[in-house]
């Protein structure tokens, strides 16, 4: 089923051209990874030349699942005194423009996460995944709507629509190694981004709601557009460090609720 869900999701990417993929609670955009190269469901300007990689040694279902691994300097950019953003480096994977989501429409995702034994816990901010608002030229601020942390040890889901973001959920659990245990970090989020008080954030990790929230969810002026869309990424976004970093991702999917 999830071949031919695949299938039908991406005939309907190639009809759709530069247009904006319109989404149903029946039609689903899904990635398991299972072929050789990376589906052309997903941006490659956010990642440097092999750093996303095809395995099959650690997999969250079918033969394959996607490896990312970070290391200092990957696409780099410089700090800006003017926003106090640090030096960040990154390699996430970025949904194709023309299925980002919409501002007032309501949509689900999920996705797996395995962090490994070995991945460093470390202070340096490190976002897993997030959505962004799209910014034409230069908005105020620039973060991220809602991201999905991993810093110290503690996984984190932020909210930001001012200049401060809000903590929704956080957790201390020792979350590395969980594969070993036959256990991923598998996410669920449904999500309506808006600046009115109808937006919402729900979260469920491996079937547990663990964040209900109810009310803005998008930067209201600031440089950002009347009627704004928005795009998701996942993969490794930090502040620069030295040491590399390696996570593992399944089972993308997405739809309109």
């Amino acid at each position: 089923m999830k071949q031919i869900a695949f299938a039908v999701s991406f005939a309907l990417f190639i009809a759709s051209g530069a247009h904006s993929q319109t989404l149903t609670p029946e039609s689903e955009i899904y990635d398991g990874f299972e072929a050789k190269d990376l589906s052309t469901i997903w941006s490659t300007s956010k990642f440097e030349p092999g750093a996303v990689v095809m395995q099959s040694d650690v997999v969250r279902a079918g033969k394959s699942a996607v490896k990312i691994t970070i290391h200092q300097g990957d696409h780099y950019d410089a700090a800006d005194p003017g926003t106090g953003t640090k030096e960040n480096e990154r390699d996430e994977l970025l949904e194709r423009k023309d299925l980002w989501a919409e501002e007032e429409k309501s949509y689900s995702y999920a996705f797996s996460i395995f962090i490994p034994q070995n991945f460093p816990i470390v202070s340096t901010r490190l976002v897993l995944a997030s959505w962004k608002q799209w910014c034409p030229e230069k908005c105020a601020p620039e973060n991220p709507v809602v991201a999905l942390r991993y810093v110290s040890g503690v996984l984190s889901v932020t909210l930001q629509t001012t200049q401060k973001n809000v903590t929704l959920y956080r957790t201390k659990e020792d979350l590395k190694g969980k594969w070993l245990e036959g256990k991923w970090l598998d996410f669920l989020f449904h999500l309506r981004f808006a600046r009115a008080e109808n937006g919402f954030v729900n979260g469920w990790l491996n079937g547990r709601q663990i964040v209900n929230f109810a009310g803005r969810t998008a930067y209201n002026g600031g440089g950002y557009e009347p009627r704004s869309r928005f795009y998701f990424k996942m993969g490794l976004y930090r502040d620069r460090m030295r040491k590399p970093m390696t996570a593992y991702f399944d089972e993308y999917r997405k739809r309109a609720l």
